[in-house]
C-alpha cells in the first residue's frame, strides 16, 4: 500500500476519532472533542487537517498529530499519515515523538516549583550547588588567555540563557564532545566547565545547554532523580502517562515515531537523531532535550500554563509565578543581542508583547499558548528540517482563523 493510501485511511480514522472520542490523557476515560464548546469552526479545522494531509502527499512529512484546546475544551485532535513508512504504521494520538527542546519548559516548571518551596533564590550562584561551576573561565580576545567571569553564573542565567554557555550543536561543543546521551551527568558537567564561556554571564542571550544543568539542580534541591521528580510532581498529577525519557517497553517502542529527512529526489528517508537511541535508557537524563511525549500529553501541560499553573483541580504553580515565567525576562540590552521582536521567559519560551508564548523542538514539534484567546496548540510531525514548507505558521494561522466566538 503506498504512503498516500495509508495517509487517507489515517485521515478518515482521525476524523471519526476526533468527532467522537479522543484518547484520554490518563489512557482510560474518554474525553470529548468538541469544536463548538471551544468556539472553533469545524469547517476551518477541516482546512487544518487538509494542510497536514497535503504535506504528506507532497512528501514533506510522513505524518502528523495536532491538537487545539480553547476555554478548557479540546476542539481538535487529529492524527494523519504514518509514524513509520516501511511498516505503514498509522500515526495515532498516542504516537510518541522526540520533543527535544520542548523538554525545557517542563524543566523550567520543575525549577520554579522548587523555587516556590524556598529551595533557592533565582540569583543564587550555580556554584553554590554545583562547585565545579566555580572553575569556569571566559573566552579571551583572539590570542589572549581565558579570564575569570565578571560575576558567577546564576540560576536565573540558566533559565534565561544568559550564562555564556553554548548550545549542544555549537562547533566547539561538538569538537570537545561535551554532550552525549551515553555519558553521565558528572562527566557532562565536567565537560561544560572545561570549555570557556563565550561571554560574561548576564551580558548576552545565547541558547544553551544550561537547561540540562537545571535538571541536575532539580535533583540537588529535591533529593530525587530528575526523571522521578518529573514523574511524581508533574506527569502523574497532570495525567501525562506518555511522557518519558526513553521508550522502555515493547508497547512504547511500537508507538515511537521515526524522524524523516527529505531526499533530493523528493522522497523521505529515516534519520537517527542520536547515537544512543530513545529506545534505550540514557546515562545522561537531560533537562534540555531528553523527553518523549505525545500531543495529548503536551496539550495538558500547555493548558496548565494557560490556566496559570492549574489544570482539572491540580495546581503545580501559583498564578503569579506563571505570569512571571511567561513574560519577557531579558533586559533591554540583552534583548538586543537576541534580536527579533520575541522576548524570552523564565518558562523557557519565546514570548510576545501580546501575551502569546511557546517553543519548539528540533525534530518537528512545537506548541503555542495564546492567553488573550484562551488557546493552546500542539503540532508534532517527526521531521528534520523541523518546519518543512512553513507548515507550523500555516497550521497556526488556520487555527486562529477558526475562532468564531471572542
Amino acid at each position: 500500500m503506498p504512503l498516500w493510501t495509508s495517509r487517507v485511511r489515517c485521515v478518515v480514522l482521525g476524523g471519526l476519532f476526533a468527532a467522537a472520542l479522543a484518547v484520554s490523557m490518563a489512557g482510560q476515560q474518554p474525553t470529548r472533542v468538541d469544536p463548538d464548546a471551544a468556539g472553533l469552526s469545524r469547517e476551518r479545522l477541516r482546512e487544518a487537517t487538509e494542510l497536514l494531509s497535503r504535506s504528506i502527499v507532497e512528501r514533506r512529512i510522513a505524518g502528523a498529530v495536532a491538537a487545539v484546546a480553547r476555554r478548557g475544551h479540546i476542539g481538535y485532535l487529529e492524527a494523519v499519515g504514518v509514524q513509520e513508512i516501511a511498516a505503514r504504521t498509522p500515526m495515532t494520538a498516542r504516537s510518541l515523538f522526540r520533543i527535544y527542546s520542548m523538554t525545557r519548559p517542563v524543566t523550567a516548571v520543575a525549577v520554579m516549583m522548587l523555587h516556590e518551596e524556598g529551595r533557592f533564590d533565582l540569583d543564587d550562584p550555580v556554584s553554590r550547588f554545583i562547585p565545579e561551576f566555580g572553575k569556569v573561565a571566559v573566552l579571551g580576545a583572539p590570542g589572549a588567555p581565558t579570564r575569570a567571569p565578571a560575576r558567577p553564573i546564576t540560576v536565573r542565567d540558566l533559565l534565561l540563557h544568559t550564562s555564556g554557555l553554548q548550545p549542544r550543536t555549537s562547533e566547539i561543543y561538538r569538537r570537545e564532545q561535551v554532550r552525549s546521551r551515553s555519558i553521565t551527568m558528572a562527566q557532562f558537567i565536567a565537560n561544560l566547565v572545561r570549555v570557556p564561556l563565550m561571554e560574561d554571564p548576564g551580558t548576552r542571550y545565547r541558547y544553551s545547554e544550561g537547561t540540562s544543568v537545571l535538571g541536575r539542580l532539580v535533583e540537588i534541591w529535591s533529593g530525587r532523580p530528575f526523571e522521578v521528580f518529573l514523574e511524581e510532581r508533574i506527569f502523574k498529577p497532570l495525567r501525562m502517562p506518555d511522557t518519558m525519557f526513553w521508550a522502555g517497553t515493547p508497547e512504547q517502542r511500537a508507538r515511537l515515531t521515526t524522524v524523516y529527512n527529505p531526499t533530493p529526489d523528493g522522497g523521505l528517508t529515516p534519520v537517527e537523531t542520536e547515537t544512543l537511541p530513545f529506545t534505550e535508557r540514557p546515562a545522561l537524563v537531560e533537562g534540555a532535550v531528553g523527553l518523549l511525549s505525545t500531543v495529548p500529553d503536551y496539550l495538558r501541560f500547555s493548558q496548565m500554563l494557560l490556566h496559570k499553573g492549574e489544570l482539572d483541580g491540580v495546581r503545580l504553580l501559583r498564578a503569579t509565578t506563571v505570569e512571571t515565567m511567561t513574560r519577557n525576562g531579558l533586559s533591554e540590552a540583552v534583548q538586543q543581542t537576541k534580536g527579533g521582536a520575541m522576548g524570552w521567559g523564565l518558562a523557557n519560551v519565546e514570548v510576545s508583547s501580546t501575551g502569546e508564548y511557546g517553543w519548539d523542538g528540533t525534530a518537528g514539534t512545537i506548541f503555542w499558548v495564546d492567553s488573550a484567546r484562551e488557546l493552546s496548540i500542539v503540532l508534532m510531525t517527526a521531521s528534520q528540517p523541523s518546519n518543512p514548507g512553513q507548515i507550523r505558521e500555516r497550521f497556526k494561522a488556520i487555527v486562529q482563523q477558526a475562532i468564531i466566538t471572542p
